[in-house]
């Protein structure tokens, strides 16, 4: 490569690498594998040590990961930085960092425990009391200050036997798999969004703005560190750990000091021998000096502590045989293919397909049907497939192309269809999941989503031929589809599938004609007086209700008792404040849908809005909010809490 090229490659991937921290540290919400980021990284720390005149300040080598926010409370100092762990995934690059570390202190001892995959915490307490919670925000200057959720959970401490002046430890904030579940199935029946692991739910849970939630979800905290103490000296890790365990501290488990490199290397197999089996996530093994005065001697970078690594175990990674790809068509027109293949057990769950992406992947691998490909899954993220063996490749095995004539009549575009109306965002049918909507309609019960009310007709031909299980889980399917008839006109809107409406613009149209039938009669020029219905996706709806066939499924849904029209809002105007108020909804509530809140907003004589302009007065913000509460800060508008939107609306 030449200089630019290189230039190139660092700035991509710098910008990569900042994206996926943010999506990590910030928002909670990974989108690669521990595995893919590692990657990135070592690739960015390869080229810089190649050209080092190249690295500059602001590289993600050379800062912390996190930025502070200020989600849950106000930001706060840090007294003693929040580092990260420089990451090693070698056996020799363990030893490495062993030999140099006793190549510059002689005799030392290590202690090697597991690293648990959950929200760094700083705990401070004086005079035997807690006192604050923080986050680690972004490591170095400041975190955010979560002390009224941090007072919920049960393994913080609230006082300390023994009482120094000042006491701070760090810990890691986790979720059990057993509360994770419990947490989803809540969220499922609440019909609010799950979470895609307990990594995940935690960090979303801590930086929630009621401390009520955050004890409903059963958090829990492991402490791994003391990071200052004054009036009591302790000399060591393991001696804080002897300090933490008489104040009722609960410390990581099963740690283990060690003097040989042979010794470190066997508790780190130790650690990965049994991790499937515990009862939360860990992504690795740390090795850390146990003496504090020789780690003051090795000191630290401006990332991370010379004294420690975390060792990361290698992605479980298996082979299967790949059966087939299945192609589907998502609601902007992309076709992804599906490989579904032999199950196989990844980190203890059932795998059996996995995302190739797009054609460009499964050429870069050559996949075919009939291949023994290679699945790996780190972490909780998605399962993803890494290679094929070919020395196990049928001879008479032929290229994949993804037809160019793939139409709407294949069976995975139907059901992707399907999918799409049935989803918690849409009519939300509990038990019609990808799996029993494959086999309703390979089995010829399904052509269209209004042949999901006919279902009951054909009970005992389903029970008889087990497509939906048992009689006793058909019923409830049968019951659920019943049920969704009882939905809002938006839910069914936002369940057509027309290219651009989603939930937020379904309940724009229907709060403006009131009824589905009146837009399928209203002209591009009228839609586009609805706020944030633009030109193209004003189109979108005239062409789809130009088409006979959806006019058709529109009637039969209405034959079937759906809900075209909405119910008139009866209007309280007793309050001032919210009577002719303009308010935005952004990010995901706990206690109510977006719908449910505009509702209530409407009904006291409120606009709601999709958007923030100046003329907005409240923005009615929830977890995760995004621009829409970016601008509303830079605008200066009111910024409501879902406790102030209560109180505002009495």
């Amino acid at each position: 490569m030449d200089i630019s090229e290189i230039k190139e490659e660092l700035a991509q991937l710098r910008k990569t690498i900042k994206y996926h921290n943010k999506k990590y540290y910030d928002d909670a919400e990974p989108e690669i594998s521990d595995y893919e980021y590692d990657k990135l990284m070592s690739r960015l720390k390869a080229l810089e040590a190649e050209y080092p005149e190249f690295i500059t300040a602001t590289s993600p080598t050379q800062t912390v990961g996190g930025t502070a926010r200020r989600t849950a409370g106000k930001l706060v100092a840090h007294d003693v930085p929040m580092l990260s762990l420089q990451d090693v995934f070698s056996r020799a690059e363990v030893e490495d960092f062993f030999n140099d570390v006793t190549a510059k202190l002689g005799e030392v001892e290590f202690v090697v425990e597991e690293k648990i995959d959950g929200l760094s915490l700083a705990l401070r307490y004086r005079n035997g009391k807690f006192e604050q919670a923080i986050t680690r925000g972004d490591g170095v200057i400041q975190g955010e200050d979560v002390t009224e959720n941090a007072r919920v959970i049960s393994d913080v401490v609230q006082e300390l036997v023994d009482a120094p002046e000042y006491f701070e430890i760090r810990g890691e904030v986790y979720m059990t798999k057993k509360n994770f579940d419990a947490t989803n199935a809540r969220q499922e029946k609440l019909n609010l969004k799950t979470f895609a692991n307990p990594r995940n739910c935690a960090a979303g849970t801590l930086r929630q703005l009621d401390s009520r939630i955050v004890a409903e979800r059963n958090l829990s905290m492991f402490v791994f560190n003391l990071q200052k103490i004054e009036g009591v000296d302790i000399s060591s890790h393991t001696e804080a750990y002897d300090f933490m365990i008489r104040n009722g501290i609960k410390i990581i488990h099963n740690y283990r000091v060690c003097k040989t490199f042979d010794e470190i290397w066997a508790a780190i197999e130790n650690i990965g021998g049994y991790r499937a089996d515990l009862e939360y996530d860990i992504d690795g093994a740390v090795v850390k000096v146990n003496s504090f005065a020789q780690r003051e001697i090795l000191g630290a970078t401006s990332k991370f502590p010379r004294w420690a690594v975390a060792y990361k175990y290698p992605p479980d990674e298996k082979e299967t045989v790949l059966r087939k790809i299945e192609l589907s068509v998502g609601r902007t027109g992309r076709i992804t293919p599906t490989a579904v293949f032999d199950p196989i057990i990844l980190n203890g769950t059932r795998v059996e397909r996995a995302t190739l992406h797009n054609q460009d992947f499964i050429d870069a691998l050559d996949i075919r049907i009939g291949d023994t490909i290679r699945v790996y899954k780190s972490g909780e993220i998605i399962p993803r497939v890494s290679g094929v063996n070919k020395d196990k490749r049928s001879a008479d095995s032929v290229p994949f192309k993804i037809p160019e004539n793939f139409t709407a009549a294949d069976n995975s575009i139907l059901r992707n269809h399907l999918l799409n109306f049935v989803g918690r965002a849409a009519m939300d049918i509990k038990g019609l999941g990808e799996n029993a909507l494959a086999d309703l309609i390979d089995a010829g019960f399904l052509k269209d989503i209004a042949d999901i009310y006919k279902l009951k007709d054909f009970r005992a031909e389903l029970i008889d031929k087990k497509i939906l299980g048992l009689a006793k889980n058909t019923d409830k399917v049968l019951a659920a589809i019943e049920d969704s008839k009882k939905n809002s006109p938006v839910k069914l809107l936002t369940g057509l599938g027309i290219l651009g409406v989603g939930g937020a613009a379904a309940r724009d149209l229907i709060l403006h004609f009131g009824s589905i039938e009146k837009i399928a009669q209203t002209t591009a020029d009228d839609l586009q007086l609805v706020p944030d219905i633009g030109e193209v996706t004003a189109k979108n709806i005239v062409e789809f209700f130009a088409q006979e066939v959806n006019l058709q499924i529109l009637d039969e849904l209405k034959k079937s008792g759906l809900t075209l029209e909405a119910e008139p809002v009866a209007q309280d105007n007793s309050n001032s404040e919210i009577r002719g108020k303009v308010f935005v909804l952004t990010g995901k509530l706990e206690k109510y849908t977006r719908d449910e809140a505009a509702a209530l907003i409407e009904a006291r004589g409120g606009i709601v809005k999709g958007s923030v302009s100046k003329v907005t007065n409240y923005v009615l913000a929830g977890e995760k909010a995004g621009s829409k509460l970016t601008k509303a800060q830079e605008l200066g508008v009111k910024i409501l809490s879902e406790s102030d939107f209560e109180k505002l609306i009495g």
